[in-house]
């Protein structure tokens, strides 16, 4: 079973020398991202967008670490956006596209075939563009030759779950353009303030009991995890954290969002890996042998993601249900993080929450011995699909 010593993660050496490729540091950039971004979003002519008009609908391409840029955009426009928005990793682009749609594709490389098809196909339609990705790229040439708007990603820029706000600020600074979420260069320096903080609290020289991330793996490093919001923000922040704890971390956990996975997670508290869980097994006593006795069955841990929406009593509803969820899990001995956002502007918030999610599944990939940049099997499985594309 899995376990850390919280010495290791307080051992900035150490961590260094097992983070190859410096994930804690790119994650520390987020800030830095935002900034740059802003500064690249105007320099491109984010104004012009769509032609300046309205679209009638907007659909984003993304796949892998990007694809939750459209579940970000879906997220901050459904409550008032007066054009529906859609995510697609891949072709065939939907039929209803045309001229008066928008297609944003963002791929950091500018060569994800998925995004950089649609962006083809969009372009071919006469569809309005968007592309975010590197500047000297087949994307890039694509949103050129149809008079879209490019943005460049700036430098030094390596993965896709560590550049999460070099691909995002774009897209929302285009779509508060185009009055379709409420969004503007000083809610996105907001945003940049907001990720140093989160940078400075989560420093890997930030003594354990002190640094939230550390704290948080060390809770969740010997259980099978579930990363849960307690509203559409916090879940979107929620599936980030699952993925990231799954793609960094090499622990897969599933994801959701209250009121709606309420049952299914509470359902797990019946279950093996709790206190007196349906394994038949009696609880280990304090005589227990693990060399002579069966291996140590891993616990079921939480990640609750909360959020600190405007006062209202839907959201009194909700706050109640999460905590009685809460309650109920520490009574049937799931380990519980919980992780709750400042007040401030939607896009802060979520922010904060994905932020600490990042941080905590990669002190958690280091404080286990794994690189979280490197994975032997992905490799392997690029080098076997290469000659199949």
């Amino acid at each position: 079973m899995p376990h850390i010593e919280e010495s290791i993660l307080d051992d900035a050496d150490l961590l260094a020398r097992r983070d190859s490729q410096g994930t804690l540091r790119a994650l520390a950039t987020a800030g830095a991202q935002v900034r740059e971004a802003i500064v690249l979003a105007e320099e491109a002519g984010v104004e012009r967008v769509a032609w300046g008009e309205r679209p009638r609908s907007v659909l984003v391409g993304a796949l892998g670490g990007s694809a939750i840029v459209g579940d970000i955009l879906d997220l901050l426009a459904e409550p008032g956006s007066p054009v529906p928005v859609t995510a697609r990793r891949d072709l065939p682009l939907p039929g209803w596209v045309g001229p008066l749609d928008l297609v944003v594709a963002v791929s950091l490389s500018g060569r994800a075939p998925g995004p950089l098809a649609l962006a083809a196909e969009a372009a071919r339609r006469g569809c309005a563009l968007l592309t975010v990705g590197a500047e000297d790229s087949p994307l890039a040439d694509v949103c050129h030759r149809a008079r879209g708007v490019h943005i460049g990603i700036g430098r030094g820029r390596q993965s896709s779950r560590t550049s999460l706000w070099t691909l995002l600020a774009p897209v929302l600074l285009a779509a508060g353009q185009l009055r379709l979420v409420d969004v503007d260069a000083e809610v996105m320096s907001a945003v940049a303030d907001r990720l140093d903080d989160q940078a400075e609290q989560c420093r890997p020289a930030s003594e354990a009991f002190l640094n939230p991330a550390k704290n948080g793996a060390l809770v969740l490093a010997e259980t099978v995890p579930m990363t849960l919001g307690d509203n559409a923000l916090s879940g979107v922040a929620a599936r980030r954290a699952g993925n990231m704890l799954a793609r960094t971390a090499r622990i897969p956990a599933t994801s959701g969002e209250l009121p709606h996975a309420a049952s299914q997670v509470v359902a797990c508290f019946d279950g093996p890996f709790t206190a007196g869980g349906g394994s038949g097994a009696p609880a280990a006593g304090i005589f227990a042998d693990p060399f002579l006795d069966a291996p140590a069955q891993p616990k079921l841990g939480l990640l609750m993601l909360r959020d600190q929406p405007e006062a209202s009593a839907a959201q009194e509803q909700a706050q109640g249900l999460a905590d009685a969820l809460l309650e109920t899990a520490r009574e049937a001995g799931v380990r519980v993080v919980e992780q709750r956002a400042e007040p401030g502007h939607s896009v802060v918030r979520l922010a904060e929450l994905m932020a600490a999610g990042d941080y905590l599944s990669t002190y958690l990939a280091l404080g286990l011995g794994v690189d979280p940049s490197v994975s032997p099997h992905i490799a392997t499985l690029r080098d076997r699909t290469r000659g199949a594309r």
